[in-house]
């Protein structure tokens, strides 16, 4: 007598261990592992790192409005906004703390929840995280952000703004890439 073949087990994500029976997605946990929180908390730290440490330079040798051409329409012009995006709200700096605070809060919950969904996840996050809390630092500190990043045609911005945009613009294109139709091959 022969012995019989051996079977090899493949187990595919989806289903079960037998390829036929589904499995509920509620059963595979998208919870963020060490890694993932490993990978956020080292984006938080960079984004702040770099967006504190621009401001405190902008803010240390340009006096208030005082303005460094670089080149083109950019220069390096020092203003203090109490508001958000293009100024809005800036007699409303409490309840903009408060809703940055929130905002914050939420995405650290999400990421707890949700940190093992896609890969890019704790890199958007990170830079949505990273540039929210230096700004909401600012704002609790000093009652004001710094703004030193001035294109002439846009209002002045900062690191922490430009995080949280590069942030957004990664969460959109990996939403869009993951409900793009697969081609079959």
């Amino acid at each position: 007598m022969t012995e019989p073949a051996s079977r090899t087990l493949d187990v595919r994500v989806g289903s079960s261990t037998d390829a036929l029976t589904p499995v509920s997605s509620a059963e595979r946990s998208l919870a963020a592992r060490g890694a993932q929180w490993a990978g956020l908390v080292a984006v938080v730290v960079a984004a702040v790192a770099a967006d504190q440490l621009t401001k405190w330079i902008v803010s240390s040798q340009l006096a208030l409005d005082e303005s460094l051409h670089v080149v083109g329409p950019f220069a390096i012009h020092h203003v203090q906004n109490s508001g958000i995006a293009f100024g809005l709200f800036a007699s409303a700096t409490p309840v903009v703390t408060a809703l940055t605070a929130l905002a914050v809060g939420w995405m650290l919950l999400f990421f707890a929840r949700s940190g093992s969904r896609h890969p890019v996840l704790p890199v958007a996050l990170g830079l949505l995280i990273g540039g929210s809390s230096s700004n909401l630092v600012d704002r609790i500190r000093l009652g004001h952000v710094t703004d030193f990043l001035d294109l002439r045609y846009w209002p002045a911005f900062n690191l922490a703004d430009s995080f949280i945009v590069v942030g957004v613009g990664i969460l959109f294109v990996a939403l869009v890439l993951s409900e793009a139709p697969r081609r079959k091959t």
